[in-house]
C-alpha cells in the first residue's frame, strides 16, 4: 500500500492535520481524478478499498490482510456497485463512505493515545468546520452553509412540537379542538381530549413549549422526558406503546 510510512499523530493538532491530508487525498479522487479514480473500480477485480493518504494523495487497493487491521478500514468492495448506479450516486456514495472513514481514522487516534472528553470535543469541532466530502462531491457544501436559519427552525420546531405529526396529524389535533367532520364520535374524541390534557405519567397539564408523544394504543399523551423519549428518538419510533401497554402487550 504506502511506500513511506507516516508519522503517527499523538495530539489533537497532529490527528486533525492527519485527517485534513487524506480528506484532500479522498475529495482528489472523487473531483479532480474522478476519471482514474472511475477505470480503477472494476467490477470484475476483487473487493477494492479508497484509501486516503495523510500526504493528500489516494489510493484504490485490496484491503489489509492482517486481523484486527493497524488502521480501522474503509468500506469494502466499492467497485462492485459502479456499474449498477448512475455514476453522480455511487460517488455520492462512495463519498458518504470515505466520510465516515476519516472519522473513525480520526477518533481512533483519539482513543489509542487517551484523547479526554475536552480534547475529543475540540477534535470535533476542529472536523466539522470543514465541508464533508459528501457536501463537496454533491454540490451541497454552499447550499447548507447559505441557509443555516431554515435548519434552525425547522429543528427547532420538532423539538418543541408533538412527536411524529407527520404520522400521526389527527393525533395532534386532539390536543386543540376535534375535527368537525368527525361529529358521529364525538364522545370518544371528548374522552381522548381529557387522556390528552394532562401526562399520563406526571399528570402535569399540556405546555406548548414541551415536547409531547401519544402512546399509539391507549392514545394518552405523556412528557418525552417522563417516558424517556426525545424528540430525535421518536422519529424512528413506527408505532409507539407507553410503559403500561408495553407491559400489558401479552394481551394485547
Amino acid at each position: 500500500m504506502e511506500g513511506v510510512p507516516h508519522p503517527i499523530p499523538r495530539t489533537v493538532e497532529e490527528v486533525f492535520t492527519d485527517f485534513k491530508g487524506r480528506r484532500a487525498g479522498l475529495i482528489k479522487a472523487l473531483t479532480t481524478d474522478v476519471e482514474k479514480f472511475y477505470q480503477q473500480c472494476d467490477p470484475e477485480k476483487e473487493n477494492l478499498c479508497l484509501y486516503g493518504f495523510p500526504n493528500e494523495t489516494w489510493e484504490v487497493n485490496l484491503p489489509v490482510e492482517e486481523v484486527p487491521p493497524e488502521l480501522p478500514e474503509p468500506a469494502l468492495g466499492i467497485n462492485f456497485a459502479r456499474d449498477g448506479m448512475q455514476e453522480k450516486d455511487w460517488l455520492s456514495l462512495v463519498a458518504v463512505h470515505s466520510d465516515s472513514w476519516l472519522l473513525a481514522v480520526a477518533f481512533y487516534f483519539g482513543a489509542r493515545f487517551g484523547f479526554g472528553k475536552n480534547e475529543r470535543k475540540r477534535l470535533f469541532q476542529m472536523i466539522n468546520d470543514l465541508p464533508t466530502i459528501f457536501e463537496l462531491v454533491t454540490g451541497s457544501a454552499r447550499q447548507s452553509k447559505d441557509q443555516p436559519a431554515a435548519h434552525n427552525n425547522g429543528s427547532k420546531c420538532k423539538s418543541s412540537g408533538k412527536s411524529r405529526q407527520s404520522e400521526s396529524q389527527a393525533k395532534g389535533m386532539k390536543m386543540s379542538a376535534p375535527p368537525k367532520e368527525e361529529d358521529e364520535s364525538g364522545e370518544e374524541e371528548e374522552e381522548d381530549d381529557e387522556q390528552g390534557a394532562t401526562c399520563g405519567a406526571c399528570g402535569d397539564n399540556y405546555g406548548t413549549d414541551e415536547f409531547w408523544i401519544c402512546c399509539d394504543m391507549c392514545e394518552r399523551w405523556f412528557h418525552g422526558k417522563c417516558v424517556k423519549i426525545t424528540p430525535a428518538k421518536a422519529e424512528h419510533i413506527k408505532q409507539y406503546k407507553c410503559p403500561s401497554c408495553s407491559n400489558k402487550r401479552v394481551r394485547v
